[in-house]
């Protein structure tokens, strides 16, 4: 985590969307990328550009998982919430295990006070109508009644986990929008977010070829005559 995440890097990020950057990351040869199965609960309050704050689940133990762990402070969940940064996103590793929730409204309004960016988890939320009220980012399975406690145990934070499938560490770089979230490796995010928005012009002029009629060979992908005409458009002289 040494290497600083500049602003300019996170502004260019958030002018794209999850699709151009799984499409960027692709393109360097990472796959698995985009976190699969994941929803905004809040559509319109979805769009995020943040590092990661990790937290790691492992199958709660009935003598171990009782409602009064709650009042210890020093509880990994409680340090958590306490502890992601303004500007972060908290990251959840619950083993896709969604018939348990990681977490509340009162959890995640905590987060929200505190300037979290958003919150990431591949288990399930309580007070899902709530939540989605808050004009917040909050990326999970689906809504869950049941406690935290019924299969979650908290264990540590900011170590690598597993978020739906996906590699997730500490001050990797999280981009979310309605289309779900999509991991950038820290070391990587500088590098593609320039040849992300340029990624995102120049699929713009290409959609708006398509809509007056230019068919699909030679435009999508764009040949030298679909490039040469777009750069001189809009001034661009490279593309990655």
């Amino acid at each position: 985590m040494a290497m600083e995440i500049t602003a300019s890097t996170k502004a260019l990020l958030a002018q794209c969307s999850t699709a151009t950057v799984q499409s960027q990351l692709f393109k360097r040869g990472l796959r698995n990328t985009f976190l699969h199965g994941l929803r905004p609960v809040n559509r319109t309050a979805c769009r995020f550009v943040a590092e990661a704050f990790t937290l790691r689940y492992i199958p709660a133990r009935e003598d171990l998982d009782v409602t009064q762990v709650f009042e210890d402070p020093s509880h990994p969940q409680r340090v958590a919430i306490e502890t992601t940064g303004p500007g972060e996103v908290l990251v959840m590793d619950c083993r896709q295990e969604s018939r348990a929730a990681s977490g509340g409204n009162i959890l995640i309004t905590r987060l929200k006070v505190r300037g979290a960016a958003a919150m990431v988890t591949d288990a399930s939320v309580r007070d899902y109508d709530s939540i989605a009220e808050l004009a917040f980012p909050v990326f999970c399975a689906g809504p869950c009644a049941s406690v935290n406690l019924v299969l979650h145990h908290a264990v540590d934070t900011q170590v690598p986990v597993a978020c739906a499938g996906v590699a997730v560490y500490p001050g990797d770089v999280l981009v979310g929008d309605s289309e779900g979230v999509v991991v950038i490796p820290r070391a990587l995010a500088p590098e593609i977010a320039e040849p992300a928005v340029e990624q995102e012009q120049l699929e713009r002029f290409i959609l708006d070829e398509v809509r007056a009629g230019a068919s699909l060979p030679g435009t999508y992908p764009p040949n030298a005559a679909t490039l040469a005409k777009y750069r001189a458009s809009h001034g661009h002289a490279r593309l990655k």
